[in-house]
């Protein structure tokens, strides 16, 4: 299975201006967190990507790509129908062929020398299936992300067969229902938010939304995604690496700092650090003997 093609979704209401803020990369350059984004795709062995965005903002997403522009499609999705409908309007794009899916408000840092995209796609087509990267998720993450629960493929670290897609559950229920074997207690797979998706998550999402009985007003792709294990070989794999939500509190503070500390300016950065804890507790400690 040839991966060919990718597709970012940045088109959220609360997600379209996160994709254009700048940070720093582990080389000291300045970069938007969408040319970050495209530079891991292309890492991959990809180079035509399709991103989804809100009406009127192609100039402010073609400056943020820099000179990674020359990759990019833009496609708009028109009103804010939900996640599902954001990926649906590159099936025109994909023209029915696997792809790559990332989302445009997360950052990825690999722990080794493969980037995490390049990592996934080389699951997914040597397994001939689609396969949603995963983190061991703390229970107190649980709002933020879909889960999953399958069980250990045996003989490759890291892999699932994929039971059941829950898209942010509450702990009463991901305790009883989404234990994973392996993990530790109160962990529990969270999507990384990076699929590898045969042409079928298209026809599923396509049924969700045309279905007459369906109770979802607007389906998201964690519904499609639940539907995939009914259809056919779906996997999980728990990547070699890191992914950083910049639509969290401090979110973005959090991804640059372990961008930071895993490249060439570490060492600068931890003095840094040091000096600041260290002005801090001086700080605390004159505030409280200056009290009464």
């Amino acid at each position: 299975m040839q991966i060919q093609k990718a597709v970012i979704t940045a088109a959220a209401p609360n997600q379209n201006r996160l994709p254009l803020q700048q940070l720093v990369d582990r080389d000291g350059q300045e970069k938007t967190a969408l040319q970050l984004i495209v530079e891991e795709t292309v890492a991959a062995g990809i180079d035509e990507i399709c991103v989804i965005i809100q009406p009127g903002d192609t100039d402010a997403y073609q400056a943020a790509a820099g000179t990674q522009l020359g990759n990019l499609h833009f496609v708009e999705q028109p009103e804010p129908l939900g996640y599902a409908d954001a990926v649906y309007r590159a099936r025109s794009f994909v023209d029915g062929q696997p792809f790559l899916h990332l989302v445009g408000d997360h950052l990825y840092l690999s722990n080794t020398d493969i980037p995490c995209a390049k990592q996934l796609v080389q699951m997914a087509h040597e397994h001939q299936c689609s396969v949603s990267a995963v983190q061991s998720t703390r229970e107190n993450n649980l709002p933020y992300f879909g889960i999953v629960s399958g069980s250990p493929v045996p003989r490759i670290d890291g892999l699932y067969q994929v039971d059941r897609v829950v898209e942010k559950p509450t702990p009463t229920y991901a305790e009883q229902e989404l234990v994973t074997p392996g993990l530790r207690a109160g962990h529990y797979l969270g999507f990384f938010g990076m699929h590898v998706f045969t042409n079928e998550i298209m026809n599923l999402i396509g049924r969700l939304m045309t279905s007459k009985t369906t109770a979802l007003p607007h389906p998201t792709l964690s519904d499609a995604i639940a539907m995939l294990p009914t259809h056919g070989k779906y996997l999980a794999y728990r990547l070699q690496g890191t992914r950083h939500n910049l639509g969290i509190r401090y979110g973005l503070f959090k991804a640059q700092l372990a961008i930071g500390l895993s490249g060439q300016d570490r060492d600068d950065i931890l003095v840094e650090l040091i000096d600041l804890l260290a002005n801090r507790a001086a700080a605390n400690g004159m505030d409280a003997g200056s009290t009464p």
